[in-house]
């Protein structure tokens, strides 16, 4: 169980001898996996290494959810081409607040501990951290392939982004645990903690890394700041219209990270996306939303999504948006439904042949659209549908 959808195991030797050590004794590991609140949603790329936190916590070990308030107000480094921006202390903490709720989709609540590495690296002086920046030399540092790179490329790195890993090493110090999870662009910072606990008398910490679930591009790794995550709180039809927006080339892997690893199923599931991959597709759909919903909501979220994008219908449950004029601006009635941000992108939607108000397309971003008692149902993109009407005059 453990090593399923495992990259890599530092050291494979020793997680055997603590996983001994922890039934003759009848003491559980402690458990480390850190979460950096840059952005205050959890994805399905997070849940990859939080499921595997479940499985240490269902084999009754102790799990430690660390939210890094302290550390991203440093902006951790890892995979970036230059410097990170940082987050205030208020704006971390923020972040932080919804990620046990989210987190225990997944894990057990009630067995899992939760932190804020604040608590401990904020208290730290000027000369504890001179101290514990001695534990480590810049060749060291310059070793991690995004600095190296920028190096290289004569990009600049800040003396601070230095200090991410060396705080992140310090969490590991404080809880003295025995095992930390992380994605592969983890690695660097798992092998200083591992480090920094050895330099402070400490067991070192076995570090396990996990595979990063691609986002729905296809391309680059699940993140919301690239448009291409699947959120835990996204809603049962925009997860569901999302997964099936995924290259069929994803479905085998989304299914492993996130579904099931069960070998014959997966053997079957393959021969099933030769077969009818647009079937296997739905398929995942239903199951990755029955997880952080429930059965019914993924067949309502299938339902919903046949209606708008293979019957071409507008969703039931539209709610009505009534105006007091019986005219608008199709630029300004857009931007006050919320359907776009501003005027010209109102305008950008319209000239892609996005809008259409009662299944007639809008192509002029001038016209005005007139509004009575009767309902019209505008629909701005694939996905957004809206009721309008002017108010009735008694």
């Amino acid at each position: 169980m453990i090593t399923g959808n495992v990259v890599e195991i530092i050291s494979v030797d020793e997680l055997e001898k603590k996983l001994v050590r922890s039934l003759q004794t009848g003491k559980p590991l402690k458990i480390k996996l850190g979460a950096d609140p840059s952005r205050p949603d959890l994805h399905l790329g997070h849940s990859v290494v939080l499921k595997k936190l479940r499985e240490f916590q269902d084999l009754g070990h102790e799990a430690i959810l660390i939210i890094g308030d302290f550390t991203a107000m440093i902006g951790d480094p890892s995979g970036k081409s230059k410097t990170r921006p940082q987050l205030s202390a208020e704006e971390a903490r923020e972040n932080g607040k919804s990620y046990f709720e989210q987190a225990s989709k997944i894990l057990d609540a009630t067995k899992t501990t939760i932190c804020y590495n604040a608590d401990w690296l904020g208290k730290m002086s000027f000369s504890d951290v001179i101290r514990l920046s001695s534990h480590y030399t810049v060749a060291r540092m310059l070793e991690r392939d995004d600095f190296e790179r920028r190096y290289r490329s004569r990009e600049p790195i800040s003396i601070h982004e230095f200090l991410y890993p060396l705080a992140q090493g310090m969490d590991s110090v404080h809880l003295k645990n025995d095992v930390e999870l992380g994605g592969t662009d983890q690695k660097f910072n798992l092998l200083v903690g591992r480090d920094l606990q050895r330099e402070y008398g400490i067991a070192p910490q076995v570090c396990i890394t996990m595979e990063l679930l691609v986002g729905t591009d296809g391309k680059e790794k699940m993140s919301k700041s690239l448009g291409n995550a699947i959120c835990f709180n996204d809603t049962p039809n925009d997860m569901y219209g999302k997964v099936l927006s995924i290259p069929d080339t994803l479905i085998e892997t989304y299914h492993r990270l996130l579904v099931t690893r069960n070998k014959e199923l997966l053997t079957a599931l393959l021969e099933h996306i030769a077969d009818n991959p647009r079937e296997a597709k739905r398929t995942l759909a239903k199951d990755i939303v029955a997880q952080y919903y429930s059965i019914n909501a993924a067949l309502e979220a299938e339902e919903h999504f046949d209606r708008i994008f293979v019957q071409k219908k507008a969703p039931d449950n539209i709610e009505l948006v009534e105006f007091e004029q019986n005219s608008i601006a199709v630029t300004d009635l857009l931007v006050s439904l919320g359907a776009a941000p501003s005027k010209s992108e109102a305008r950008r939607m319209i000239q892609q042949n996005a809008v259409t108000v009662d299944e007639k397309k809008i192509t002029d971003t001038n016209v005005l659209v007139q509004l009575d008692d009767i309902p019209k149902t505008l629909k701005a993109g694939k996905r957004k549908f809206y009721k309008i009407a002017a108010k009735k005059t008694f």
